[in-house]
């Protein structure tokens, strides 16, 4: 089993049971949608791993140091960078963004790249079936995306769109931009969903 194989199973073991909160879609499917947008982009394999495995420390009893056992500095280290550093008792929730906007600003390319991946597929979601929530999420994002230029220009390009479209008030377009594309799944066999590519000069 090669290396982006083993992160995704590692994932969909350590995730097992666990749902998206806005849809009550296998939590897989997001790590899976942001792997697939880090693939797209022709992301180094180590970043599609992370990507796969990205919500692992925040999200499960997965430590650092048994990620860094099981796939190394490198993989795990990329994980770290995009893990939130705040707790409920950082404050509220604007000052926790902020603590957790200036540790991912000191992210490599890669970590802010999985971010871009992350924050792409998080909007579809949370526009389609949080709107109350959207106001809040859409003007984190924007603060975010301004710490974020060092990752993929393509997942930034799309990221910012997102993010300008919801301003507009032609939020409701990212859906057109949908579709079933991209690489299989080497767990599933499924292709997850991601953004089409020719809007932004993906070679798919």
């Amino acid at each position: 089993m090669g290396l982006i194989e083993r992160a995704a199973d590692f994932a969909r073991r350590a995730h097992a049971g666990q749902t998206r909160s806005y849809t009550g879609a296998p939590y897989f499917e997001h790590l899976e949608e942001v792997a697939s947008l880090c693939e797209l982009v022709a992301a180094r394999p180590a970043v599609v791993a992370a990507a796969y495995l990205h919500d692992i420390i925040e999200d499960t009893d997965v430590a650092p140091d048994d990620l860094a056992r099981e796939f190394g500095d490198e993989i795990s280290g990329l994980v770290w960078e995009v893990t939130d550093q705040s707790t409920m008792a950082s404050g509220n929730r604007p000052m926790r963004k902020a603590i957790d906007r200036a540790y991912v600003a000191r992210a490599s390319e890669g970590g802010k790249t999985v971010k871009l991946a992350d924050l792409i597929s998080n909007t579809r979601d949370i526009e389609q079936h949080a709107p109350g929530f959207a106001k809040i999420y859409m003007a984190e994002k924007r603060l975010l995306l301004g710490v974020l230029t060092e990752g993929d220009p393509t997942l930034f390009r799309i990221a910012a769109w997102q993010v300008e479209q919801y301003e507009a008030g032609r939020g409701g377009r990212n859906q057109t931009y949908v579709a079933g594309f991209g690489s299989r799944s080497p767990v599933t066999g499924r292709r997850p969903l991601t953004i089409i590519v020719d809007e932004f000069g993906v070679d798919g």
